[in-house]
């Protein structure tokens, strides 16, 4: 688990980046950083390992201040993929992969079957690994990146923007293989970015963030979804702009999906039900044990 308690980030120009943070990113699960450029989730994202320390406050891993532990080895402990890969050009892909897991003393050929390994599961044929960076396409760039992150099998996975650089295509690929990822190796992701969507899609918790840090509201997606906490969430989900209020239309090919202006936003694939869970809650029949 992670804890922000009373976190304040204001640096020497006298710029408050963050102020009075309190939150929980729970363990084996992906938590979102969503907002606009200046809101802080950068700031926060790095305050994890170190890479900024708060002016006050502190940041916990598993109730410990990371505070107290050398920020080189707290580093190497903690997996961190960023925008554009952040590969080394000069080192082949399977040296890159097998960087952090070398500094810290494994041998080179284990750190090398490892590498080899991790390439097989971000989806990565092996036979890219004697090719350098400027060989690769981008989303192969990035799936080097989080392998890299991988390399030491941390418990903690931190992801700053890491597909914002690809195309949709391959953005949305790189998204289901982080998805596929989580759901057979349990880490604790906290991932940023400034898309909303992309923030539903991979978080089980999504904080909006307004500038210098405030929390604009927290929860799953379907909680944010279903009761925005006021206008400024409303209107940066979509859904004062009738993008997230969808609607069945009949067209001569058959039923499809479109937003509250009228644009095709997709397809039906099977019977719409519709739940009202309160009421579901008052029929279901209750046991007198």
């Amino acid at each position: 688990m992670i804890e922000f308690r009373s976190v304040r980030k204001t640096y020497p120009d006298g710029t408050t980046a963050v102020d009075d943070f309190d939150l929980v990113i729970p363990s084996r699960t992906t938590t979102v950083f969503v907002g606009s450029s200046g809101c802080g989730k950068t700031t926060l994202l790095r305050m994890i390992n170190r890479m900024v320390d708060p002016t006050s406050g502190s940041v916990q891993i598993d109730g410990s201040d990371v505070a107290g532990v050398d920020p080189v080895k707290l580093r190497r402990s903690i997996g961190y993929v960023m925008q554009n890969s952040g590969l080394l050009p000069h080192r082949k892909v399977v040296d890159n992969i097998a960087t952090v897991p070398l500094l810290t003393g494994v041998s080179k050929a284990d750190a090398r079957k490892r590498a080899l390994e991790l390439m097989d599961t971000v989806g990565l044929d092996r036979a890219f690994a004697d090719r350098y960076p400027s060989q690769l396409s981008g989303g192969q760039q990035q799936r080097v990146g989080v392998a890299r992150g991988l390399a030491v099998d941390p418990n903690i996975l931190l992801m700053d923007e890491p597909f914002g650089a690809v195309d949709p295509l391959v953005r949305n690929d790189l998204q289901d293989e982080l998805i596929r990822l989580q759901r057979e190796l349990g880490k604790t992701v906290v991932f940023v970015t400034h898309d909303i969507d992309e923030a539903f899609k991979l978080g089980d918790q999504v904080v909006i963030l307004k500038k210098g840090g405030e929390i604009a509201q927290q929860g799953t997606p379907s909680e944010i979804l279903a009761e925005p906490a006021d206008d400024f969430v409303a209107n940066f989900i979509g859904a004062g702009r009738g993008r997230r209020a969808l609607r069945v239309e009949q067209t001569p090919t058959g039923p499809i999906v479109v937003d509250g202006e009228g644009r095709a936003a997709g397809v039906l694939t099977g019977p719409v039900q519709v739940v009202d869970a309160a009421a579901a809650v008052e029929q279901t029949p209750r046991s007198d044990a």
